[in-house]
This record gives structure tokens, C-alpha cells and sequence, in this order.
């Protein structure tokens, strides 16, 4: 099994590279589950569903006006916009999500004693599509 480090990880947000400033991204996907079992079964049987999932990210500060996270995700709050997660970085062949998500909240926090940081929770909205970096 190979390992990788997660350094490399990249997300754009409406199209808007965050990656520079974020240091983590929590991609996460989910199904339904429907209980389907009848009379005389010794155990439960499944069935699968509708998909769903969400995203958080977060990471330092930037003041950049045009291109900081203040401006790529605090921008479009309460949007629904596009996401491209790639968590093995940027690069032909490379894993690559791709979906829409719904901008649910965008959060900054600022102590005493350390540096401006950011989060933001994001739904999914739709299908995710898996595949390769072109």
C-alpha cells in the first residue's frame, strides 16, 4: 500500500483556488440506508439510497482582498457553487471530486495569542462525480 502526504491537497471553491489558504479539508460522502428485511431473516437487510455528504474546510487567515478566503468562500455564503477536491494535489491522472455544494457557513476566529484562522462548512448538493485529473 502507498502511502501519501496530505501537503499536496487542493480544493477550489467556485472556481477560486483555496488551497493556499487552507490546512485542512474533510471531505465527506454518505448514503442512505433503507432497513429492508422481512419476516423469518435473522438479521437485518440493507438497501442503499440517495447520496449526501458535506465539507469542511479550514486553515490561516489571508487579508488579500480579491483572492483571500474572505473572498472565495465568505462571497458566495448561501450559494450553490462549484467544488473541486483533489487530495493527492494537482496534476494529470491525479484523483479529482467534483460537485456542486451548498456554502452553509463561513467562520473566523481571532485569539490573543495566535494567528486569524478560518473555517467553512459546505453540503453537497447533487452527485459527486469521481475520476482523474486531464
Amino acid at each position: 500500500m502507498a502511502t501519501v502526504h496530505g501537503k499536496s491537497g487542493s480544493v477550489l471553491l467556485a472556481t477560486k483556488d483555496c488551497s493556499a489558504f487552507c490546512n485542512s479539508i474533510e471531505f465527506e460522502q454518505t448514503a442512505d440506508d433503507h432497513d429492508v428485511t422481512t419476516f423469518g431473516a435473522t438479521g437485518h437487510v440493507y438497501a442503499g439510497g440517495l447520496t449526501d455528504g458535506s465539507v469542511k474546510l479550514a486553515g490561516i487567515y489571508d487579508n488579500t482582498a480579491l483572492t483571500g478566503p474572505r473572498a472565495a468562500v465568505q462571497a458566495v455564503l448561501g450559494t450553490t457553487v462549484a467544488l473541486k477536491y483533489r487530495p493527492e494535489g494537482v496534476g494529470t491522472g491525479k484523483p479529482e471530486s467534483s460537485c456542486q455544494v451548498l456554502v452553509k457557513s463561513y467562520k473566523e476566529s481571532v485569539p490573543v495569542d495566535e494567528m486569524i484562522s478560518w473555517e467553512a462548512e459546505l453540503t453537497i448538493s447533487g452527485a459527486v462525480t469521481v475520476g482523474a485529473q486531464v
